[in-house]
């Protein structure tokens, strides 16, 4: 007989696909017997289909039972499961409207701004009256307060300007009033009209980034023609340390390493985690041939508490001493022929603030520093970071140098910067 003629094998045929039972042999289908009868098929069939919807059911939907220990689950009617799992589909649908990297990064760069640098004109074809733009950056507007609105980026960025302009993200520009600046941290506050101002970023934790963790800088690489480019990469590495030239002298700052992107222009732009949230200010990349993807961001949670100071203050205070130094490479032979035989590590006075810690307790300019706090000194880079890691204004400071092949040791309470007008 024809199988596609017989109603019973047609059933058969269904039940078998209801199981997903793959069909190895044909002649199988003949097994049955031919007078079942179909009431007892179509049961079989249905309860074939209600245990697998249970099944799927219990792989996606979590029951609290299971984890108490009880042995049994409540029984549940055809309207409750049918309940429950529109409300699991609900619950999937839901969780994949999330914000997409597109959403946080067009939210972001509403606070992310241009700053351009003019300087008295100048030169042998100016006639030193008006500015001309010197150079430009990034900024990220981080707070609002009142009728005002804070900007912040690096010191580099605006250092010897006479004006400070801000590109907005809507094409609007307006003049930026310097709040503070510090030369040693790269980091500056800028202050505009809180009514430019469409969105303020918020600072994460730095402290929590681990390498690998995804990062987006956002900046104006190569001018404002670039405006609010968006990179992406990962945490390279944090706590590294990279030696700057800055206009108060060498420093190690601490920052984070990256590979997103980062180029002239991005300096003082921000560099986010995938919540959005300001976890560094981009600062400075290695440029080099057959280098690539070596840039550099101070942290947030080094650079939060420095900014707070510059809005109080004006300026970050640290311990003064009042000299001016030089390494001893830099010592012309003459002067360091006088230090005793064998003596290479330490770091010259040249200069002295007379109403300073330093002069009063009788250091005198071309005595050398070698120690400070019982810590060896070996160039100016050194004394600094002992000086403003370890030290605050107050603090007792016993400093051991050098005055030609005499050893000398000199205590002194340092001051602080802020009192003597010190940036």
């Amino acid at each position: 007989m024809n199988e596609t003629n017989n109603p019973s094998n047609e059933n058969e045929h269904m039940s078998e696909n209801r199981n997903d039972i793959k069909e190895t042999n044909p002649t199988d289908r003949n097994r049955w017997k031919p007078g079942k009868p179909k009431l007892s098929r179509f049961i079989t069939c249905v309860g074939s289909g209600v245990a697998g919807s249970v099944l799927t059911l219990a792989a996606v939907t979590y029951t609290p039972f299971l984890d108490t220990g009880m042995a049994s689950v409540p029984k549940k009617n055809a309207v409750t499961e049918q309940k429950e799992a529109a409300e699991t589909y609900t619950v999937q649908q839901t969780s994949a409207a999330a914000p997409s990297l597109a959403d946080m990064v067009e939210n972001a760069s509403k606070a992310i701004v241009g700053i351009v640098n003019y300087r008295s004109q100048g030169g042998p074809f100016g006639n030193g009256s008006g500015s001309v733009e010197s150079g430009s950056g990034s900024g990220v507007i981080f707070k609002k307060k009142g009728n005002d609105a804070f900007i912040v980026t690096n010191n580099h960025v605006i250092e010897g300007a006479e004006k400070v302009e801000i590109a907005l993200e809507n094409g609007e520009k307006t003049k930026a009033e310097l709040v503070g600046a510090d030369a040693l941290s790269d980091l500056a506050v800028l202050k505009i009209d809180a009514k430019y101002a469409a969105q303020v970023l918020e600072f994460g934790d730095s402290d929590s980034l681990r390498a690998g963790d995804q990062v987006v800088a956002i900046g104006n690489p190569l001018g404002l023609d670039f405006s609010r480019t968006v990179t992406q990469g990962i945490v390279s590495a944090v706590d590294r340390s990279v030696s700057v030239a800055t206009s108060a002298g060498k420093w190690d700052l601490n920052v984070i390493q990256t590979d997103a992107a980062i180029n002239p222009g991005n300096s003082g732009g921000a560099l986010l985690n995938t919540e959005g949230k300001v976890i560094g200010i981009n600062s400075l990349k290695i440029s080099e041939n057959g280098v690539e993807g070596l840039g550099f961001a101070i942290p947030s949670n080094d650079a939060v508490p420095l900014l707070e100071q510059m809005m109080e203050t004006g300026q970050v205070e640290r311990p003064y001493l009042g000299v001016n130094l030089a390494d001893l490479e830099q010592i012309p032979r003459n002067y360091a022929a006088a230090l005793p035989s064998g003596q290479e590590k330490g770091v010259m006075i040249t200069g002295l603030d007379p109403n300073a810690p330093a002069a009063k307790a009788g250091l005198k300019v071309q005595d050398v520093i070698v120690s400070l706090n019982g810590k060896e000194v070996g160039n100016a880079a050194e004394l600094r970071g002992i000086l403003y890691s370890e030290l605050k204004a107050g603090d007792k400071a016993v400093i051991k140098v050098y005055r030609g092949s005499e050893q000398k040791t000199v205590e002194l309470t340092l001051a602080s910067s802020r009192e003597a007008n010190v940036h």
